[in-house]
């Protein structure tokens, strides 16, 4: 190693005496900043899928032949448009014979009442006895009860019958249909689903950890109800932004203990219909801190499950100090809670390769 030394001592001689000039090594100092309170938006981003508001699967109430299908799919509907029709011959024959048995039913009850009532007044009269009147009485409430029945069975026939004609209970669009005319259908047919599409779900799920940040946040915006909250963006698979600002509308009450997390609603309009059930994405939640210490990400060294940042001392020397953070953050900003105070200076560039006392500040070089 000496003799190394002596080397490159002689070899700078020569150069020297050779009249070259010999570059001097400049350090330059590290990037630094001076810690100050400020407010920050952090923008939370949460995978969301889209959901219509009133997504309806549509299966028949009643089962037959499916005898034509009035849609097709991605068709736009509005609310009572007819989307299939099934065989309605076999509910028709039963509308029509519970109607002729309604019918009967009604000429009995009303030949039992003028029964009831003739012998209502030969009671009166002294010349049939209490057993004839009670009996006729009983006769008429037995035929007021045959029509009651025959009514309902009637009522049950026609709303079969209504069955066999499916309209859309919600304006929206059609998904796929997976069925054809001619198929037999039950009541367990899926037939299609009708996306109300007038306005758009994005759901998504909130972390249990993410709450207990806020919460422990106290200088973060008091957002206790819906209404607090600030309007939220959706970002398409691509990035692309949607470009109508959206509402968080619930938030369910109780965490997961599966997922350890708070499913969330944000609902986005959709006038244009451009948005479909089934899309994926990203919710961005822009949530504001008042009052904080924010630093960039860069500046904090992570070591194992400590975060440490590099202060720099009045010898111009760095020394590591341990702080703590909020998990919320931006993507290039953290907000830290302990260990800095207003007015210290840390190193924000290279943090990563200081050692303990290094040397970071340098005095400039004059000309």
């Amino acid at each position: 190693m000496r003799i190394k030394h002596v080397t490159l001592f002689a070899a700078a001689l020569m150069l020297t005496a050779c009249g070259l000039d010999i570059p001097k090594a400049i350090q330059t100092s590290y990037q630094t900043m001076t810690i100050s309170k400020s407010d920050i938006t952090l923008p939370l981003k949460y995978s969301a899928t889209l959901k219509g508001t009133s997504d309806v699967t549509i299966k028949p109430q009643v089962s037959g032949q499916l005898m034509e299908v009035c849609i097709v799919e991605g068709q736009q509907v509005k609310k009572g448009d007819v989307l299939f029709r099934i065989d309605s011959r076999d509910a028709q024959l039963e509308l029509e014979s519970a109607e002729a048995n309604l019918l009967a039913a009604q000429a009995q009850e009303s030949s039992a009442k003028l029964e009831f009532e003739s012998n209502k007044n030969l009671f009166a009269k002294g010349i049939v006895s209490k057993y004839v009147l009670d009996n006729a009485e009983n006769q008429f409430k037995q035929a007021q009860a045959s029509v009651a029945q025959y009514q309902a069975t009637a009522n049950r026939a026609r709303v079969n019958l209504g069955y066999c004609t499916i309209t859309a209970p919600v304006d929206g669009i059609i998904g796929s249909i997976p069925v054809f005319a001619g198929d037999q259908v039950n009541t367990a047919t899926y037939l299609t689903m009708v996306s109300g599409n007038a306005k758009m779900y994005a759901e998504f799920s909130v972390s249990e950890s993410i709450l207990e940040e806020r919460a422990n946040a106290e200088n973060m915006d008091d957002q206790g109800s819906l209404e607090d909250f600030p309007d939220v963006t959706f970002l398409f698979k691509s990035g692309t932004e949607y470009n109508k600002k959206g509402r968080i509308t619930s938030i369910t009450g109780t965490v997961d203990r599966t997922t350890g997390a708070l499913t969330c609603k944000a609902t986005f309009p959709n006038p244009n219909g451009v948005l479909y059930s089934g899309i994926q994405g990203t919710v961005v939640v822009p949530i504001e801190i008042k009052e904080v210490m924010v630093v960039p990400q860069n500046a904090v060294v992570r070591l194992q499950s400590k975060s440490l940042v590099y202060k720099v001392a009045a010898d111009s020397c760095a020394y590591s100090t341990i702080v703590e953070t909020i998990g919320i953050s931006s993507e290039r900003d953290l907000v830290v809670t302990k260990g800095l105070e207003v007015g210290d200076v840390i190193v924000t560039e290279g943090a990563n390769n200081l050692v303990e006392g290094q040397r970071v500040l340098f005095p400039e070089e004059k000309d």
